[in-house]
C-alpha cells in the first residue's frame, strides 16, 4: 500500500509541513539571534510542527547550537519540572550517551545523577537526592542551560510544550517569578514557549501584571491560506500517483475553515477514497463520515454544557454579534447580560470558542457543523 500523504494527530515531518515560510523563517532568526520566543494559536494549528521542523533545519546546519525539546504536558508540580527540566537539557546538549553521563557528573554533581539504560538501549538519567528538598535551591537545576552553553562554548535552545501547565502548579506565580529571574540572565540560551491553552498563555505572557510580560517575541499563528493548502493537497495527492484539481483542493481546505489538523484528515480521508481521479462527492463523503465518527465525542461534548452556553452556540451560529442586546438576550434565553460574560468565560476557557476583535468564532469546524446539520437542526 502506498505511504499516506496527509499526517494529522501528530507533528508534521518535513515532507508533510506545509507553508509557514514566514514563521519558519522568523523562528529561524530567533533561535540563531537567542531570542525568547512564544508561540500562541489555539490548539492543533501546528505550533508543535512549526518548532519540529526549525529545530530539525537548525541541528542539521549549526552545530554550535543544540536544541533541547520538552513536553511538560504531564509534569504537575514545581519538583516534577526541575527534574524533567534537567534531564531535557542533559539529553539535548549531548551526542551520545558517554557525554550525557559526564555533563551529569560535572554539572549536577551534587544530586548523585545516575544513568541508567532501557532494554531498547535508550539512557535514562535518574538523581540520587530528595526533590522535595532541591526545592530550597533550584539555582543549579534552572541555570543548567547558561552553565553549559557557557563551559562548552554553545548556543542552546530550550523549547518547552504544553507550557500553560505551570499555570496549574501550586504557588503559579511565586514559580513564574523564579523561572523569569534566572532565564532572563541567560545570554547563551534562548528559550521558546508554547502550548495547546491559547487562553492561559496570552496570560501568561500578554499580561502586564505577570512575570512573562515582554519576555521575548510573540508569534500569533494564522491559518494557513486556502491557495496554500491547495497547492499543498493537489501536490501529495500527484505525488502519489492521484489526481485532485485546485479548486477541488481548494474546496477540501475551505469546508474544515483551513484548520490543519482537519485538512489534513480530510485530505487523507479523500486520498483513501480516491481510485484515480477525486471529486467533490468524494470530498463530502469523507467529512460527513469524519463528523460521524466524532459524533458521539461531541454529544459528551454538549452534555457538560449548561443550557445558556449551547444557547449561545446558537446565536454564534446565527450571526448575532450583539449578543448583550435585550432582544438577543430574550431571543436566546441567555439571561441576563451579566451572565453572558461567564458563558463566554466558561466556553473560551474549554477551548470551544475564542473570541478576537470582538469576533467569536467555535473553534472546532467539525464541531460546528456537527452543531448546524445534527444538533439544532434536530432541536
Amino acid at each position: 500500500m502506498k505511504k499516506m500523504p496527509f499526517i494529522y494527530g501528530k507533528s508534521s515531518d518535513s515532507l508533510n509541513f506545509t507553508d509557514r515560510k514566514d514563521e519558519t523563517k522568523r523562528l529561524e532568526r530567533n533561535f540563531k539571534s537567542l531570542v525568547n520566543t512564544t508561540i500562541i494559536s489555539p490548539r492543533r494549528w501546528g505550533k508543535t510542527s512549526l518548532v519540529e521542523n526549525v529545530v530539525e533545519k537548525i541541528r542539521t546546519e549549526n552545530k554550535d547550537i543544540k536544541v533541547c525539546v520538552l513536553d511538560i504536558f504531564n509534569v504537575r508540580d514545581e519538583n516534577e519540572f526541575y527534574e524533567h527540566f534537567a534531564k531535557g537539557i542533559l539529553k539535548g546538549t549531548s551526542n551520545r550517551w558517554e557525554e550525557m553521563a559526564e555533563n551529569a557528573k560535572a554539572f549536577l554533581s551534587h544530586l548523585l545523577p545516575k544513568i541508567t539504560f532501557s532494554p531498547d538501549a535508550h539512557a535514562e538519567i535518574s538523581f540520587g537526592v530528595n526533590w522535595g528538598a532541591l526545592q530550597k535551591s533550584p539555582d543549579e537545576i534552572l541555570d543548567l542551560p547558561q552553565t553549559i552553553a557557557k563551559a562548552k562554548n554553545i548556543k542552546v535552545i530550550v523549547c518547552i510544550d504544553e507550557f500553560q501547565s505551570i499555570g496549574d502548579f501550586s504557588e503559579s506565580l511565586a514559580f513564574q517569578r523564579k523561572l523569569r529571574s534566572h532565564w532572563q540572565h541567560h545570554h547563551n540560551v534562548a528559550y521558546c514557549l508554547y502550548g495547546s491553552k491559547r487562553t492561559m498563555l496570552l496570560d501568561i505572557f500578554s499580561n502586564a501584571s505577570m512575570p512573562f510580560y515582554k519576555f521575548g517575541d510573540i508569534m500569533f499563528l494564522e491559518k494557513i491560506s486556502n491557495k496554500n493548502w491547495g497547492e499543498f493537497i493537489k501536490k501529495r495527492f500527484e505525488d502519489t500517483g492521484k489526481k485532485i484539481t485546485i479548486d477541488q483542493a481548494e474546496y477540501l481546505a475551505q469546508l474544515v475553515d483551513n484548520h490543519s489538523y482537519y485538512v489534513q484528515q480530510l485530505a487523507q480521508q479523500s486520498w483513501l477514497r480516491t481510485k484515480t481521479s477525486c471529486s467533490k462527492t468524494i470530498i463530502d463523503e469523507s467529512l460527513q463520515s469524519i463528523k460521524n465518527q466524532l459524533s458521539l465525542l461531541f454529544v459528551g461534548q454538549i452534555e457538560t454544557m449548561t443550557a445558556t452556553q449551547i444557547n449561545f452556540l446558537k446565536a454564534v451560529l446565527d450571526g448575532e454579534t450583539a449578543f448583550s442586546s435585550q432582544e438577543n438576550l430574550q431571543k436566546y434565553r441567555l439571561g441576563s447580560s451579566a451572565n453572558l460574560k461567564n458563558i463566554k468565560n466558561a466556553l473560551i476557557s474549554r477551548e470551544i470558542i475564542d473570541i478576537s476583535a470582538n469576533k467569536v468564532e467555535i473553534l472546532d469546524p467539525i464541531f460546528k457543523l456537527w452543531l448546524t446539520e445534527d444538533y439544532f437542526a434536530n432541536t
